[in-house]
Parts: C-alpha cells; sequence; structure tokens
C-alpha cells in the first residue's frame, strides 16, 4: 500500500510534467488514496487535463475534482455564443447523430440531453463541446437506448475484458440484471476500472454499470 504523502509527491510530479498544465494553480489533498484537486484555471481543458493526469498516478482510488474555470476580461462569452458554437460542434462532429442530442447553457455550463443508441456516441458529444471557449463545465446527461435488445451480455462483456491486454480479466466479476451490469472484484488502478467500466458501456443492450470493483 502506498502512503498518501508518496502519491501526492508523485501527483505534483506527474502535473509538473504535463506541458498544458500549471502546476502552481492546482491544489493537491490525498487522504486515504481519494485525491481532492482545487484552484482556478483559464479554461475547462486545463481544469480536465489536470484530473487526467491524477489519474495515471499508481495508489489513486478516487478523484475528488473541486477545479474552478475564470475565463479572463478578454475571453468573456454569453451563453447565446456559447449555445451557438456547441450546436456548430455538435453537427461537425460525425459520431453525434443528428437531432439526437439538445444542449442548453447557463452560465457558461452546457447541459447535453437527448437519447442515442451507443455509449460512443454519448462520449463524442461530450468530447465535441468540452474545449470550446467560454465553457466551464459540461454535465452529460444523454441516456443510451440500444437498436438491439440484450443478447448474452455477461459474455460478450467478459469475452472484452479478455481481449483487452490493459485489463486483468481474472479479477473481474460481471453480474447483469436486466439492462444494468454490476461490476466486481479488484483492480490495479483507478485508469484498469475506468477502462473496465467503458467496455461494459459498450456492450449492446447496456443502459447502466454499477462500478463497485476495488483497487488494490
Amino acid at each position: 500500500m502506498r502512503t498518501d504523502e508518496s502519491i501526492k509527491e508523485d501527483i505534483l510530479e506527474e502535473l509538473s510534467w504535463q506541458p498544458n498544465i500549471d502546476e502552481t494553480e492546482i491544489g493537491v489533498i490525498v487522504k486515504n488514496g481519494v485525491v481532492t484537486l482545487s484552484g482556478i484555471v483559464d479554461n475547462y481543458t486545463k481544469k480536465r487535463n489536470a484530473e487526467k493526469a491524477v489519474r495515471h498516478v499508481s495508489g489513486v482510488k478516487a478523484v475528488a475534482e473541486g477545479i474552478v474555470v475564470k475565463y479572463g476580461v478578454d475571453n468573456k462569452f454569453t451563453d447565446t455564443e456559447i449555445a451557438k458554437a456547441v450546436v456548430d460542434a455538435l453537427k461537425r462532429n460525425s459520431s453525434v447523430p443528428e437531432e439526437k442530442v439538445e444542449a442548453k447553457v447557463e452560465n457558461g455550463w452546457v447541459y447535453l440531453t437527448g437519447n442515442v443508441e451507443w455509449e460512443y456516441q454519448r462520449i463524442a458529444a461530450k468530447t465535441a463541446v468540452e474545449d470550446l471557449l467560454g465553457v466551464h463545465g459540461v454535465t452529460n446527461e444523454i441516456t443510451l437506448k440500444p437498436i438491439a435488445k440484450p443478447v448474452d451480455i455477461k459474455n460478450k462483456i467478459k469475452q472484452a475484458f479478455e481481449r483487452m491486454a490493459d485489463i486483468d480479466a481474472k479479477n473481474i466479476y460481471v453480474d447483469v440484471e436486466g439492462h444494468t451490469v454490476k461490476l466486481h472484484g479488484r483492480v490495479n488502478s483507478i485508469l484498469e476500472k475506468d477502462e473496465a467500466r467503458k467496455t461494459a458501456y459498450s456492450a449492446p443492450g447496456v443502459y447502466d454499470v454499477k462500478n463497485e470493483l476495488e483497487i488494490i
């Protein structure tokens, strides 16, 4: 088991290593492997990249992200301007089905709603708008409605785990109830836990994934 102090040291090193992050803007607290980030950055991309960098550090079990985005005077945008940019970005992204996703902007925060058939489409919608200028954050409330009924979801997920080099399939157990998948067992990192969740969501017929995997 790694100590909180050693985890924090590695996080600070990882943040300083990233060329697109100013580590002096980010505050880091570690308690029992749970990392709390704080600070103020001038765009949403920095906020997102800081969280990604932390997830690469060994021993991190969870991330509580409290970084605030504050744009400078020269980069202030109205909600109307941001909403137009969001609509244009969604139209440009070929992975986002037309007329299936709606967006609302309040105080620079983008709320996505709608109904799509695949998890990759849901992720693509968020990815398309989160780096736009003026965006303070994105809440992705898009729901999934697969075109096919679930067929042997459990076996498909297990087979997908076995194909992946960065997932230790033998320590992950899959339970399925209706359209909900429950993952339990042990993994080696928060990244492996995230990958397991993403993989389970990719199976046809899956509406929800309860990720109860423990990080050792």
